[in-house]
């Protein structure tokens, strides 16, 4: 898969492991979907440069389409390709494989197989009856003999249920009305441990041309250059500053209208979070 997800070949012996697929049961429901899919399992697969929603549904085939996103759709690509002997002899395997292969950051278990059509195979991970995942599996394609993953897509990951997505290093914010705001408005996480980032914070809002990110950076571990301010762990709110609405645990998101530093309230003060002059990330 594309946007992100690894590609690889493995054997079959790796899928029987299922990166954690086997612990619990990857099929919960087999009943009918409250909303099912009623969409071909095959639409011809795409690859586009750049992030647009028109290049993700382009790449994900069948899958994207099964989605019921509240916003945008997230990610989402058609699959490897792998070796004789390497894939699986039922659809459940097949979905297994994709896991294996694509090491998603979704949910690996708790899926419904809402529909086949001769050799293809829908799953859904559903959120209230509405689905979050989708991947189609498919047998004995070109290059990809056996069951295994042909497309897959997903929501964003703020449509995934707290539960999981608690459990991951997502940190996901709520707006005004308290209801979860999609990563792609706005998301933050600490830094990288193997990058030594591990005290450094970051902030993102947008995406594509419009992403900004900011950076709490207490210790100075960034490079001065890289900012376009120091970081200050205690300042006065500005006068021109406005309450975004945007919550995380116990930090409230404030800007003013350049919107170059971004201004945290917490239980303790106000922290000015400079604005990174290029999005960084730890490689």
């Amino acid at each position: 898969m594309r946007r992100g997800l690894v590609t690889a070949t493995v054997l079959v012996a790796t899928a029987a492991m299922g990166c954690g697929a086997g612990e619990e049961d990857v099929i919960v429901d087999h009943g009918p979907a409250p909303t099912p899919y009623s969409g071909p399992l095959y639409v011809p697969m795409k690859a586009m440069d750049g992030d647009s929603q028109e290049a993700v549904l382009s790449e994900s085939g069948a899958a994207g389409r099964a989605l019921e996103c509240d916003g945008e759709i997230h990610s989402g690509g058609f699959g490897a390709e792998w070796g004789r002997g390497e894939g699986g002899s039922t659809p459940e395997e097949g979905l297994k494989l994709y896991f294996a292969i694509e090491q998603p950051d979704g949910p690996t278990t708790g899926y419904r197989r809402e529909r086949r059509e001769d050799d293809r195979v829908l799953y859904s991970f559903d959120v209230d009856g509405r689905t979050k995942v989708a991947i189609v599996v498919a047998k004995d394609q070109k290059n990809r003999p056996g069951w295994g993953p042909e497309t897959g897509a997903s929501c964003d990951p703020a449509e995934r249920p707290a539960a999981f997505t608690d459990s991951k290093e997502y940190e996901i914010w709520t707006g005004r009305d308290g209801k979860r705001v999609a990563t792609t408005t706005l998301s933050s996480h600490a830094g990288a441990e193997h990058c030594d980032w591990q005290n450094v914070h970051f902030l993102g809002m947008g995406r594509g041309a419009h992403h900004r990110q900011y950076v709490r950076d207490p210790q100075g571990v960034l490079e001065s250059e890289l900012l376009t301010a120091p970081y200050d762990g205690d300042v006065r709110m500005p006068g021109g500053a406005h309450d975004t609405g945007y919550r995380f645990k116990g930090w409230r998101l404030w800007l003013t209208d350049d919107r170059k530093t971004a201004y945290v309230r917490t239980p303790d003060g106000v922290e000015a979070w400079p604005l990174l002059r290029q999005s960084l990330g730890c490689k």
